[in-house]
């Protein structure tokens, strides 16, 4: 028998591990979800549409996994804190909850602006806090991971507040690697391109439109969520233990030149 020691790949199995996952009941969220709890974790699925997100964790356990519905508005601060007030500790954190209103900038309002950073910046920093807060009273270590947009690393016509917003985001993940890092809490983002989702087709594009978006994508084509999930798997396993304040782009190469 060789005595040569070969490194072990770290484990992408979640299993014994809690997840919080916002905007859960489709999209992205739902994606999220259905990866982390086939992985082995216990999700809770968090959601404003009450139909949505039950049906959505019940999908996930008639597929074997373990998964729980919390009808809540991650914006309303004081139900955030009355909901997950005595709850064990979350292990993961998937920030997935958004808000966009693209418009020209001369024509943004006060409401747009305080309608998209309150649940894009607001929601996500006091979601954060008090599911860090929970893990460090508890000892426990965990990862924190905000979903951005490759919005968050370049500009882009009648989004100024949605880009505002996700510069913000990636901001904050730096800062909180930083500080919670001492304490085993890891913060990172995932910024995706233009995905296929039920937001993103409520605007509506045209067929010129959607060229123009997809001629940006290097590889040619728009995102589908399956796209994220093996990111979001990454991220939330001890297979990236020593990932914390960056930020992985899922664009198909929007932000390469």
């Amino acid at each position: 028998m060789s005595a040569f020691a070969l490194p072990s790949t770290p484990s992408f199995r979640l299993d014994g591990r809690r997840a919080l996952v916002t905007g859960a009941g489709r999209g992205i969220g739902l994606a999220a979800a259905a990866c982390l709890a086939e992985a082995g974790a216990s999700v809770t699925l968090c959601a404003r549409t009450a139909s949505e997100v039950e049906a959505a964790a019940e999908a996930i356990r008639t597929a074997g996994g373990k998964a729980e519905a919390l009808v809540l508005d991650v914006a309303d601060l004081d139900a955030v804190r009355r909901a997950l007030d005595g709850r064990e500790p979350y292990d993961i954190l998937v920030s997935n909850a958004g808000a966009n209103r693209p418009a020209a900038f001369a024509d943004v309002s006060a409401d747009d602006f305080d309608a998209v950073f309150g649940v894009n910046v607001r929601a996500a920093f006091f979601l954060a806090q008090t599911v860090t807060n929970a893990l460090v009273s508890a000892g426990r270590k965990g990862s924190i991971i905000h979903i951005s947009s490759q919005l968050g690393h370049v500009g882009a016509p009648n989004r100024s507040i949605y880009v505002a917003s996700k510069f913000a985001i990636e901001g904050l993940t730096k800062a909180l690697a930083t500080e919670l890092g001492p304490k085993g809490i890891r913060f990172n983002t995932i910024a995706p391109t233009f995905t296929d989702t039920p937001m993103t087709r409520s605007y509506g594009l045209d067929s010129d439109a959607l060229a123009a978006v997809t001629a940006k994508i290097k590889l040619g084509r728009i995102g589908q969520v399956e796209d994220l999930m093996g990111a979001i798997l990454f991220l939330a396993s001890d297979a990236s233990s020593l990932v914390t304040g960056s930020s992985l782009l899922v664009d198909g190469g929007w932000t390469a030149d």
